[in-house]
């Protein structure tokens, strides 16, 4: 990485210059050689982190044997990024192998006439420091790396609910137009079935580029819900798709969270679609929305024959799914007259 590259470019003068001023240094060149060979492997530390450990500390090791002294020089401390890279990024095995590695040398270095055992002592100390940074980064990384996996599961799961409510709503009503032009078999229901189908179609349009907008993200960054308690008047009065619906709104429906005005809509969009779909005999579908205190009530309910209540599919699931992520409850089945679906969604919106 770049930043590699820099650290690379600013420790080789380092090691340079001191080479070059400290009065004290008995193999100046040697030491020099030395240390900016070993400050090159830093540029492979993220991907071969086992190997430059490895050469780092054979180095180290060997040079004071073949020169007859210690040729190091304090620049070398930069050296500890090494074992911090080998947990942050090797594997397992690299991990325990490093480790193995360092204590050999460490061990190596406290023969008598070589490094003393405290300075053997402190050594070590900075290694495990380093290592325990790295184990630190690498577990926040691993928690990072969760809990974007789960946020994209729920992205995904949100685009699969808002896909399924809007394209099942209006195709559906695109069906049922269709079928009723066919039935009649006149051109001007046909003429009208098309008005329909060709509307219906261009919602759908609407609603799908809304979804696009919600995914690009706006300028700061946040997933703004799509649905509002007025995109409700739309699913009202229209008999020309089946059973005509009804809106009802009380109470304090002010300042409502976007998740939630979101939510209503989706859910009541789909228990309209469903009302539709499967209701029999049903002539009016009511919708109503109710504010309180804490919460927001939405009940809707058909006028069809009730049924049996029937295995939850994409939609029910989607719905239940909604209410849960914020908190809320949720309920569907027979009720007064034909199938009633009721939520209770907080105001505020905000998630569990």
């Amino acid at each position: 990485m770049w930043r590699d590259w820099v650290l690379v470019g600013v420790l080789a003068p380092v090691a340079l210059l001191e080479g070059l001023l400290r009065p004290d240094l008995q193999w100046r060149a040697v030491s020099v050689v030395v240390t900016i060979g070993l400050v090159l492997t830093l540029l492979w530390r993220r991907t071969r982190p086992l190997l430059m450990l490895v050469i780092a500390f054979g180095v180290t090791g060997l040079a004071p044997l073949v020169v007859g002294g210690d040729p190091s020089l304090y620049t070398m401390a930069c050296l500890l990024l090494l074992p911090y890279a080998l947990v942050r990024w090797g594997s397992g095995r690299e991990a325990a192998a490093g480790l193995v590695v360092m204590l050999v040398s460490i061990g190596f270095s406290t023969v008598p006439a070589r490094t003393p055992v405290a300075d053997a002592v402190g050594a070590f100390s900075l290694m495990l420091a380093a290592v325990a940074l790295g184990v630190a980064f690498r577990y926040r990384a691993v928690v990072r790396v969760r809990e974007l996996d789960r946020v994209k599961l729920l992205e995904r799961e949100r685009l699969a609910r808002d896909l399924h409510d809007t394209v099942a709503h209006h195709v559906s009503a695109m069906a049922i137009r269709a079928q009723a032009g066919l039935a009649t078999g006149t051109p001007d229901a046909a003429a009208e079935s098309l008005r329909v189908i060709e509307a219906e179609a261009s919602r759908t349009l609407q609603e799908m580029r809304a979804m696009v907008r919600v995914l690009r993200r706006d300028e700061s960054g946040e997933a703004q819900p799509t649905g509002h308690l007025a995109d409700l008047e739309r699913l009202a009065g229209d008999v020309r798709s089946g059973a005509r619906v009804e809106v009802e709104l009380m109470g304090d429906l002010d300042d409502l969270h976007p998740s939630t005005t979101a939510a209503i809509y989706r859910i009541a969009q789909e228990s309209v679609t469903n009302a539709r779909r499967h209701a029999r005999n049903a002539s009016r579908i009511t919708i109503r929305v109710t504010g309180e205190n804490t919460s927001v009530r939405l009940w809707v309910n058909d006028d069809g024959d009730a049924g049996p209540a029937a295995t939850p599919g994409y939609g029910l699931l989607g719905m239940m799914e909604r209410a849960e992520l914020l908190g809320g409850g949720f309920q569907a089945g027979p009720g007064e007259g034909g199938w009633t679906v009721s939520a209770v969604l907080p105001r505020t919106g905000a998630a569990t």
